[in-house]
């Protein structure tokens, strides 16, 4: 089979991190093959979808070949795993990639990514999730810092832990940071009380169709209170609770009707916090941790799709 890969650019890979490596390796040990194509380089003919695309070795380093064309008819299954910002090119990726989807298997499903917000998503399950504010109000946001006594604060579009931030009652930078991550109240941002069990760790679960395939602990770097890898954050070995499984239980009818089908979910003790559909990541770190191949239970869910479609 040839499965396309729509991702950051290849150079970017952290091969022992990534992903989307994973699951070419995977895709290569049986016997498929794994292209590269860049954002924007999918074309909508009158004779149907052309993708400009680049064969990958699948090695470190990856290397991949010149340009060449693949048609809708050449491709089995394409991986969106383009990591945010959901910009026009993304969105404009997603629209075209709706023309194809009936006839290639696309995970994620590219309306399902559409939808899902990875932050603002969550807050319709009032029930898993910690008091939230969503708004570029800063009165709004003081007022619930006033609340809580302590916050985390971060952008609705961001990843790996960037532009995080915790504000404490009292502290004279407040102001400030809420100056720039609102653009001076004229972008919205996430506000969430501070969770003690944050202090433990955050747990990473992926899920493959709707179901619980691995689950990681991450824990802070020293001197840091975010837990993302690539924040500084380590791994460690977890437990699902009966928590994490009714979390799972509730969001899967939503994410199978969405086409959603590799997700990963953010859990801080009982609390449900983000739900990641454009490029869920960890595989790697379970793989260590648990001496399993969860790349290849991925490929051979994708090859059983592919055989359905």
């Amino acid at each position: 089979m040839k499965f396309l890969f729509l991702m950051d650019p290849i150079q970017s890979v952290i091969y022992h991190k990534d992903t989307s490596f994973a699951f070419m390796q995977a895709a290569d040990r049986r016997g498929h093959e794994a292209f590269y194509l860049a954002q924007g380089s999918t074309s909508i003919t009158p004779e149907g979808a052309l993708f400009s695309v680049q064969k990958l070795s699948v090695n470190e380093p990856l290397k991949a070949s010149e340009p060449f064309v693949l048609s809708e008819d050449d491709v089995d299954a394409i991986f969106m795993r383009k990591d945010p910002p959901f910009n026009s090119a993304y969105l404009m990726d997603t629209w075209l990639l709706d023309r194809v989807k009936s006839k290639i298997f696309i995970l994620n499903d590219p309306a399902g990514i559409r939808t899902v917000n990875e932050k603002i998503w969550a807050t319709q399950f009032k029930d898993l999730i910690p008091p939230t504010l969503i708004s570029s109000s800063q009165t709004h946001i003081l007022n619930f810092l006033d609340s809580h006594k302590k916050l985390i604060v971060k952008p609705t579009d961001g990843f790996g832990g960037a532009s995080i931030f915790a504000l404490m009652k009292g502290d004279t930078n407040t102001k400030v940071i809420l100056e720039s991550m609102t653009n001076n109240g004229r972008v919205e941002i996430i506000a969430q009380p501070f969770i003690e069990e944050a202090k433990l760790g955050d747990k990473r679960i992926l899920l493959l169709g709707g179901d619980i395939l691995g689950a990681v602990l991450r824990v802070h770097g020293e001197g840091d209170h975010r837990n993302n890898f690539f924040a500084g954050g380590k791994e460690l070995a977890c437990e699902i609770t009966d928590r994490d499984r009714e979390v799972v239980s509730v969001l899967k009818p939503h994410l199978q009707a969405l086409g959603l089908h590799f997700v990963g979910i953010d859990m801080i003790g009982d609390y449900l916090i983000e739900v990641n559909v454009t490029s869920p990541t960890c595989l790697q770190e379970m793989n260590r941790l648990y001496s399993v191949q969860l790349d290849d239970t991925v490929v051979r869910y994708v090859e059983k799709k592919v055989s359905e479609q």
